[in-house]
């Protein structure tokens, strides 16, 4: 009995061992870092308890992508009213050798999109907006260039880089969230929206960086200010840093999906 109690005894320590070597070992999370301004860190939704002075929202497509991507880790450094020129100072060291993925929205506060929306609010901007769209390249493009060749030497080799687009804000149609703003300025302000986009583009995915860029043109058209189902703030008179900005819809609906589907979840 003695001797089939041993023999029982190493059986089991055997099987022991070969489960432990067959049980599949924890995976290092996937180091995400979000960069950007305002339309990344999710002005607009109405809650910023990640960061009140960057207006940082648990309801921001960075936060989101998190929660929905198992096996993620963020580090989500976007900033309300970043400039390149802020990103490069205060949020591209979050940028590391571990860093898998990275998202980012940059640029509008360059040609100061948001001023200029003022000014279409407060007066007159035509002449204005055709001037920054004739500029937009000459302006954007070194500036750009700076960003993206900081994130392609600092990530990860073979890391996913997302860069996405600005919506265009507006339709022909206007309301009380356009108040000030003429269907002439609104449409110039589209265009340069579209502009805007075309340069962010063909700076993300020339050969020298080879980034993913999902434009947020066609998904936000048909949720413009004043439509039936806004997925963008119009003038909010009582907190204007809200306007014109993705609310929670915009944030879950419209760019959550553009970069699961850059990530291919």
């Amino acid at each position: 009995m003695r001797h089939l109690s041993s023999r029982a005894v190493r059986l089991a320590t055997l099987v022991c061992s070969l489960l432990v070597l067959a049980a599949p070992t924890a995976l290092a999370a996937d180091r995400y870092v979000a960069l950007g301004d305002s339309f990344s860190s999710g002005v607009g939704t109405g809650s910023y308890t990640l960061s009140s002075s960057c207006k940082r929202s648990v309801y921001a497509y960075p936060s989101l992508v998190q929660q929905q991507r198992p096996n993620t880790a963020l580090t989500f450094v976007a900033c309300s009213g970043a400039t390149t020129t802020d990103l490069m100072a205060s949020q591209i060291q979050a940028v590391t050798p571990d860093t898998a993925i990275v998202t980012v929205t940059i640029g509008g506060n360059d040609i100061g999109f948001a001023n200029l929306i003022s000014q279409c609010t407060l007066g007159e901007c035509s002449a204005a907006l055709d001037a920054t769209r004739a500029s937009l390249a000459t302006t954007l493009n070194p500036r750009l260039d700076t960003v993206y060749t900081a994130i392609r030497s600092q990530a990860a080799f073979g890391a996913k880089v997302v860069v996405l687009g600005y919506p265009s804000e507006f339709t022909s149609a206007g309301c009380f969230g356009t108040l000030g703003i003429s269907a002439t300025e609104r449409t110039k302000a589209n265009q340069l929206a579209v502009a805007l986009d075309n340069v962010i583009a063909a700076r993300a995915t020339d050969p020298a960086y080879a980034f993913t860029y999902k434009s947020a043109l066609a998904p936000f058209a048909p949720h413009a200010v004043c439509t039936s189902s806004p997925w963008l703030n119009g003038l909010n008179l009582f907190n204007t840093t809200e306007s014109y900005h993705p609310n929670r819809n915009g944030q879950s609906q419209g760019y959550t999906p553009l970069v699961r589907s850059a990530l291919g979840f």
